[in-house]
């Protein structure tokens, strides 16, 4: 799995070699030796390489977002969180691909779609943990949505459990009580207020 064009070699970064260790159709484990704008000897690190993703905030017209609480096995917890899913189609997506995605995967995973004349607003990228991986998604705000006629679609391999609308008060309180705990969620909701989409 080759690395985002976002995280390339630049800026006095160059990558010296790198040896993979495990591939999967979803991540790639690998030993990267770099040498730092800050280290002249190349230093070694492993790095989990992931395709992007997205991740959504679906809002309705009563300004309630919607959430869905999914099994997480590398947890063994079910969480609640914003809508998500990787970017399969291509290494490099554009805009329209990204966007697609994040619309299919919001539609999927809790049965809501745009309503007409709706819009989907782009927040930026962030980085999941990027002490060990380069995994990237991208934000988005889809308003206003409503329930489908089709429901919830999502595949079998993900164990989602339920999908319900909160306010942005009692989302705010579920995360002071450690409800909402999971880095996507938590930096999206951070991008919303500090973009002044919603007020802490």
């Amino acid at each position: 799995m080759q690395k985002s064009n976002l995280v390339r070699d630049r800026d006095g970064w160059e990558t010296i070699g790198s040896e993979t260790h495990f591939r999967s159709p979803h991540l790639t484990v690998a030993t990267d030796e770099v040498r730092t704008p800050a280290r002249h000897e190349p230093h070694k690190w492993s790095v989990v390489h992931r395709k992007p993703a997205v991740v959504i905030a679906p809002l309705t017209r009563d300004q309630k977002f919607v959430l869905i609480r999914e099994e997480r096995i590398p947890i063994r917890a079910a969480i609640w969180s914003f809508p998500a899913g990787q970017i399969d189609e291509t290494l490099e997506p554009d805009e329209a691909a990204i966007r697609e995605v994040a619309q299919r995967e919001m539609r999927e995973e809790t049965g809501y779609e745009l309503v007409a004349g709706a819009e989907l607003v782009s927040l930026g990228h962030f980085f999941s943990s990027p002490g060990f991986t380069d995994e990237l998604c991208y934000f988005f705000l889809a308003r206003p949505v409503e329930a489908s006629a089709a429901g919830a679609q999502h595949e079998s391999s993900e164990a989602i459990l339920d999908c319900r609308e909160f306010g942005a008060d009692v989302l705010r309180q579920m995360i002071a009580e450690g409800q909402i705990r999971d880095s996507n969620t938590l930096s999206l909701w951070a991008r919303l207020v500090a973009r002044g989409e919603i007020f802490p």
